[in-house]
């Protein structure tokens, strides 16, 4: 089965108790909103057991055995695999010529898209399901955040819900964080739902001009080291979250892989990047910086960019303690590869 990012919401229910396996790719932060809201519909989603691609790049069978085995504790399972492009191919593959059904298998794959090897593997199969995601504008997360404080009993308005999904970068997962937040602050649930104003707000969200990703991912991904040494300071300084830094390069990676899909064999990427801001698939004030980067991250360099990130962020869910230096050491070495470019 194959879902676009208009019919997922419209298809979930249904697919989530007939799908097994579910590959969602393209954007990173839409797809990993619809690996939730697959896995918030799972009858029994039990024990979780995460992967990462370059696991099951070096042991593809060792995705079937879990898919296949039981919990620890006798009950349910699934399976969370964080890849780059296509590196699940080969596990899925085998996967899916046991007999026995497995788990639910949930894979967000950052740098594929529906026209990639794994996809076409699930595409034709009724018991998989593909779904496709482009990076959201403005209008659509602002809509986005407006369900998300619905459905926690919040009652917003646009304006509101607009200045969350631009502090946010249009992160859906960082507005979901911020809508959380706001709804414990305030009390609100959907029995007892409590209108939003400005002070609210103001008293609990993050700061949109200090706490600001932008210049921090602009200044690795363009191979800024003139800039990266005050960047770092301002990182640490503020107390930027490491996590929310690293999804927003996830994100922007991304962006970049869905680019380079687009542009394909064209060598003007001044007139693409133009094409693309006409057709509001990318913001005015991004066009300079998206342009540079896009003249250095493309190919495997890319390809090996994502793999790093993935497997940085499987690193700093397992290490809070010592993010910040984790992360900056990252940052460091991404800014010396792309200043060299």
């Amino acid at each position: 089965m194959k879902a676009t990012q208009r019919d997922f919401a419209g298809l979930a229910q249904r697919v989530a108790g007939q799908a097994r396996v579910f590959f969602f790719c393209g954007d990173e932060a839409s797809a990993g909103d619809a690996a939730a809201r697959i896995f918030d519909l799972l009858l029994d989603p039990g024990e979780r057991i995460e992967f990462t691609g370059a696991e099951l790049k070096r042991d593809p069978v060792r995705l079937g055995d879990e898919a296949r085995s039981t919990s620890l504790f006798g009950g349910t399972r699934h399976i969370w695999i964080r890849v780059q492009g296509d590196e699940a191919h080969d596990a899925l593959s085998i996967l899916l010529e046991g007999e026995a059904e497995p788990c639910p298998v949930l894979v967000v794959a950052t740098g594929a898209t529906d026209k990639s090897r794994t996809a076409k593997l699930l595409a034709p199969r009724p018991d998989a399901l593909v779904a496709m995601f482009y990076p959201p504008d403005l209008a659509a997360v602002s809509g986005s955040v407006r369900a998300m404080a619905n459905g926690a009993g919040l009652k917003m308005g646009s304006d509101l819900a607009e200045r969350i999904a631009r502090a946010a970068g249009l992160d859906t997962r960082l507005a979901r964080a911020e809508v959380e937040k706001l709804a414990l602050y305030m009390d609100a649930t959907a029995q007892t739902p409590r209108a939003v104003t400005v002070a609210d707000l103001d008293a609990v969200a993050a700061r949109t001009e200090d706490d600001d990703f932008g210049p921090l991912v602009d200044a690795v991904l363009g191979g800024r080291k003139a800039q990266l040494a005050g960047e770092l300071k301002r990182f640490r300084d503020q107390a930027i979250n490491p996590v929310g830094l690293l999804l927003a390069i996830e994100r922007r990676v991304a962006q970049l892989a869905a680019l380079n899909a687009r542009l394909g064999e064209q060598a003007d990427i001044a007139a693409f990047i133009k094409t693309e801001v006409d057709a509001r698939r990318i913001f005015w004030k991004d066009q300079a910086v998206l342009g540079a980067q896009l003249r250095i991250w493309h190919g495997p360099r890319l390809a090996r960019l994502g793999a790093r990130l993935v497997e940085t962020h499987r690193i700093l869910m397992k290490n809070n303690q010592d993010s910040e230096l984790l992360l900056s050491q990252v940052m460091t070495q991404i800014t010396q590869i792309a200043s060299r470019s």
